[in-house]
């Protein structure tokens, strides 16, 4: 079983940046794929970043890719969520999600653990 808590959410004005982090309480945290997911009022979740195990490979959603990065600290079982150049469109609750298999993937009912979420709120 793992919790997860997220933070670093906030207020930002478009062209910003932002870097979440997500805690991890599993011993076994470096053996899970980690990934970010985010809802939007009024919409459906959505892909956002994952990571594998050891932080080599990295995979992001087209509407992010260039702006955010994901990494990892696994001494530390914090996964990151660093963003930049941020537009209103960002506007979220971003959560963090554990897979135990270690196989990151764009699904999100594929993750086993998510955490409560934290809201990113980019104004124009």
């Amino acid at each position: 079983q793992a919790q997860l808590v997220e933070s670093g959410g906030g207020l930002v004005q478009a062209g910003g940046s932002l870097r979440l982090s997500c805690a991890a309480s599993a011993r076994t945290f470096s053996l899970y794929a980690m990934g970010w997911f985010r809802r939007a009022p009024g919409k459906e979740r959505e892909f956002v970043a994952a990571i594998t195990r050891r932080g080599g490979i990295t995979d992001y959603a087209d509407s992010v890719k260039g702006r955010f990065a994901i990494s990892r600290d696994n001494a530390k079982t914090t996964v990151y969520l660093q963003m930049a150049s941020l537009k209103p469109e960002d506007t979220a609750v971003y959560y963090c999600a554990a897979k135990r298999d270690g196989i990151p993937t764009r699904v999100g009912t594929s993750y086993d653990y998510w955490g409560q979420g934290t809201q990113v709120t980019v104004s124009s």
